[in-house]
């Protein structure tokens, strides 16, 4: 056999598995995708000139973009609210050892892979007296890829019970405490701990 058709089936047999590597997203997604990003330029646009950011504010921290996984849009859920018939006042720590009491107020539940997982929902009150509400985790990549007290999703309860939530991993944030040391967290329990590697969202801003 030639030199030629030997380098010609090698490219195409490279050109077949580079096509197969790549994810092949719909429309949807494409857009889903592109707003993920777009929310993470608005954030590190934010992070770094806003006053109040923990790079401008108390110690001042030199500010470099944040790290993301890529966005995937596997890593989004649907789950309704299941509130716990008994909402248990626990404690919990923040990472400057202080105690912080907060209310087991329910949890989400998401499917990935054939198995089923859940997140407990905390309702904290501020200093004014207004109720907020919490969603932390770890998983298999803390300490590892990702900030290691565990990271943090935004919720905003609706009174709707059969509100659907969205579970999006690639939102999912590190709180303050993971760029400045000024600030305290609350640490996720070992109840709040996801036996998955969940590759979604922001990893460890420090190497």
């Amino acid at each position: 056999m030639s030199t030629k058709p030997k380098l010609f089936l090698s490219l195409l047999l490279v050109a077949m598995f580079l096509s197969g590597c790549g994810e092949n997203y719909t429309i949807e997604e494409k857009a889903y995708i592109n707003s993920v990003e777009q929310h993470r330029e608005k954030k590190n646009e934010s992070m770094k000139n806003d006053p109040y950011s923990p790079f401008n504010s108390r110690t001042k921290v030199e500010f470099h973009e944040l790290n993301y996984y890529d966005v995937d849009p596997n890593f989004v859920f649907k789950s309704r609210l299941f509130e716990y018939p008994e909402k248990d006042t626990i404690t919990i720590f923040g990472t400057k050892g202080e105690a912080r009491e907060t209310v087991k107020y329910g949890f989400l539940t998401f499917n990935f892979q054939n198995k089923n997982y859940k997140m407990n929902v905390y309702e904290s009150e501020s200093n004014n007296g207004q109720k907020y509400y919490s969603l932390w985790f770890t998983d298999k990549t803390t300490n590892e890829e990702t900030y290691g007290v565990g990271r943090y999703l935004d919720f905003e309860l609706n009174n709707n019970p059969d509100y659907e939530y969205t579970i999006d991993f690639n939102l999912a944030f590190n709180p303050y405490c993971a760029y400045s040391k000024d600030y305290s967290c609350a640490i996720p329990s070992k109840e709040d701990y996801i036996d998955l590697a969940i590759t979604a969202g922001e990893k460890k801003f420090h190497d």
